[in-house]
């Protein structure tokens, strides 16, 4: 029951027709918009401050707004939002005019697939730019809290920009006896490193001024205000200072000796019963590889390795044996890797591995010989002979998942498919291949619905339309499931390659024919029984429809007067033509036509001039969480008085709660549907 945010959009237009073209063409390309037309430019004034539009589609030869004048309003208003110019066709002066004035692109109105494309590019470009925004206020705020740790902390922090001190915190100052951190600033760090160590230090600084990485930590001797000297650690990491990168030095007391310093290192960043490293240090490692495939580098991989059946295995040896397997298993890994290589624990029983630039053919290799060495692996744990096998999940690293957390997320499904498959498998994703891969489900999900149209594959679901206004019989609309291997599947999966592939009038012949017989089969009830059915726009261009319709309905015996027929309103204003045509046929044979999705256009009632309807199905966006937006309640009322006034009936869909209703039927609605009332189900269910 969720919608895609709505888009609200100011539409430049002198003639409505256009205007409401426009609105049915992103419609139907799945953009919901929220439009307002304008034509003169108090209006287009008042349209930015009522709706604080996203997207500005104006027509440079408006009569009564000049574009540049346009453009500048856009600009001064301080918003962001882009403007589109809408035109027929393009020339060499439209185009050198209207980017003067800074138009983001062109719209075609004869062309729905580029109105469409320019539409979602520019709208993909507004969420980024806001949600950049967000990040940087995200930034400053982190920016700020890490100044106030930095301040409060215990450690003496400095940062460093090209080797001279931009910021220190009062630790750093103590430790080297300054007063305040102007006596600092602007003295090298070279400064506060002991004679006998400049030499080497300066090495170091030529090395980070060339780009190099800094060493996660250096012993030198460091030297005070006062010339006296004492043994130290310095910790290397990157950091940024007011926008600006830099180091961040940490300096510590040398207070044990070298060898016991490496020693705690090693702890802090290795597992101590594996070896490997531990969680944390691994998952920096990821990091800095994704960092260096941005940075240019290829053929990176990430692997995620679990054992099979772990948790029995775990009962059979225990945990001193499960802990000797998992010694075992480590090993296993860290043999196969090469320089460059490296691997973690990164669960309890989960271990990652990061590979150097190879091809995906070598990583599957790799990964399959990492399989069979564990497989082979006889462990002697808890006092039995044990061996194991391991399901192996990874992904390469490519420009396209260039995230630690995407990285992460291919890996493990790569992971969980290789357990699913039964284990002790290899399943490794390539973001390149994901064209072919779509390729082969596309594939699949059209012998799925060919097979369902061939062997009655397809499930009816029902759910009642409730009247608030008494009147006879039980309505339902038909809703559409198929079978799949796993279940049944909603329509969301399998109608975008039944559209491109041409099935959908099937598959309406399908559902209609199937209502018709359960209708034959209620027949007898004293109840009369109508039924809505959702009718896609490819059955528009089936001329025999109507006639088959007729033939089914007399041939079962079940009256016209039992279908109500429904085809959202912005599918019928593109395709206005035939679905008149389609609506005069089904006339003749008694069925009743609905408009889904009413009210979204412009001037919604004025196509009610050239199609004949019973029934409106309000929007909805005015119906979600209606209680508590006013605006959309004033709205539903005011649609719900024009239709009485056309003699049309309302139906208010995706009811949620008790508030929405008692506010719909103070509006004027005549029927209501919902989950809050009745959820669709396999049988009819009617609740009053």
């Amino acid at each position: 029951m969720m919608q895609d945010p709505v888009t609200r959009i100011v539409i430049v237009e002198d003639i409505a027709e256009d205007a409401e073209q426009i609105v049915s063409v992103l419609r139907n390309g799945g953009i919901a918009v929220r439009p307002q037309r304008v034509t003169s430019e108090d209006e287009f004034a008042a349209a930015l401050e009522s709706l604080n539009p996203d997207l500005v589609l104006a027509n440079p030869s408006a009569a009564d707004i000049d574009y540049a004048s346009l453009a500048r309003a856009i600009e001064t208003s301080g918003k962001d939002m882009a403007l589109l110019a809408l035109a027929d066709k393009l020339d060499e002066d439209l185009v050198a005019r209207i980017f003067t004035t800074g138009t983001r692109g062109i719209a075609l109105r004869k062309r729905p697939d580029q109105l469409q494309a320019v539409v979602r590019r520019e709208l993909d470009a507004l969420n980024t730019r806001r949600g950049v925004r967000r990040l940087e206020a995200a930034l400053r705020e982190s920016e700020r809290r890490c100044d106030s740790l930095l301040d409060s902390s215990r450690d003496p922090i400095a940062y460093v920009h090209e080797g001279t001190h931009v910021r220190a915190n009062r630790a750093y100052l103590e430790m080297f006896g300054f007063d305040e951190f102007e006596d600092v600033e602007g003295l090298t760090l070279l400064d506060l490193i002991a004679p006998a160590h400049t030499a080497d230090f300066k090495d170091l600084l030529k090395r980070l001024s060339r780009g190099e990485k800094p060493p996660p930590r250096l012993e030198l001797a460091a030297q005070r205000a006062d010339g006296s000297t004492f043994d130290a650690v310095m910790e290397f990491s990157s950091a940024s200072y007011e926008g600006e990168p830099c180091l961040q030095i940490v300096f510590r007391r040398q207070e044990v000796d070298g060898e016991l310093a490496r020693q705690l290192e090693e702890m802090k960043s290795h597992d101590p019963l594996t070896g490997l490293y531990n969680r944390a240090h691994f998952l920096v490692q990821v990091d800095e590889a994704v960092k260096a495939t941005v940075d240019g580098t290829k053929d990176q991989s990430l692997l995620l390795i679990e054992p099979d059946n772990f948790q029995g295995v775990n009962d059979s040896v225990g945990i001193a044996g499960i802990d000797t397997l998992l010694k075992a298993m480590a090993g296993t890994i860290s043999n196969r890797l090469h320089d460059g290589d490296c691997a973690g624990r990164i669960g309890e029983h989960a271990f990652g591995v990061l590979l150097a630039s190879r091809p995906h053919d070598e990583v599957v290799r790799l990964a399959e010989a990492i399989r069979a060495k564990i497989e082979a692996k006889i462990v002697e744990a808890g006092g039995r002979s044990v061996s194991l096998t391991a399901s192996i999940g990874g992904s390469l690293l490519g420009e396209k998942n260039a995230n630690t957390q995407t990285l992460l997320a291919q890996a493990s499904h790569a992971l969980r498919s290789a357990q699913s498959q039964g284990g002790n498998r290899c399943d490794i994703h390539d973001p390149s291949a994901t064209d072919k891969a779509e390729a082969a489900k596309e594939k699949q999900w059209l012998e799925m619905v060919d097979a369902a149209l061939a062997d009655d594959g397809f499930v009816l679901y029902y759910q009642p339309v409730i009247s608030l206004h008494g009147d006879e019989g039980e309505f339902y609309e038909v809703l559409l499931r198929m079978q799949g291997p796993s279940g049944e599947v909603l329509p969301t999966y399998f109608f975008p390659v039944a559209e491109r592939h041409g099935r959908l009038p099937a598959i309406d012949r399908w559902v209609i024919g199937r209502a018709i017989e359960v209708l034959a089969q209620r027949a007898n009830r004293a109840t009369h029984t109508i039924l809505f059915i959702k009718l896609t726009v490819d059955s528009l261009q089936d001329e025999q429809l109507g006639a088959w319709i007729g033939e089914r309905l007399q041939a079962a015996g079940v009256p016209g007067a039992s279908l109500v027929f429904e085809m959202p309103e912005s599918k019928v204003v593109t395709s206005l033509k035939p679905a008149r045509e389609l609506v005069g046929q089904l006339r003749q044979h008694g069925c009743a036509f609905a408009l889904e999705q009413f009210g979204s256009g412009l001037n919604s009632f004025q196509l009610l001039k050239h199609i004949d309807v019973e029934y409106l199905k309000l929007d909805r966006s005015f119906t979600r969480d209606l209680p508590k937006h006013d605006e959309n309640q004033l709205k539903v009322r005011e649609l719900c008085t024009q239709a009485d006034g056309a003699g049309k009936h309302t139906i208010a869909e995706w009811v949620e709660d008790a508030a929405s209703m008692s506010v719909l039927f103070s509006a004027g609605v005549h029927f209501v549907q919902g989950n809050f009332l009745r959820e669709p189900e396999k049988v009819m269910a009617y609740v009053a």
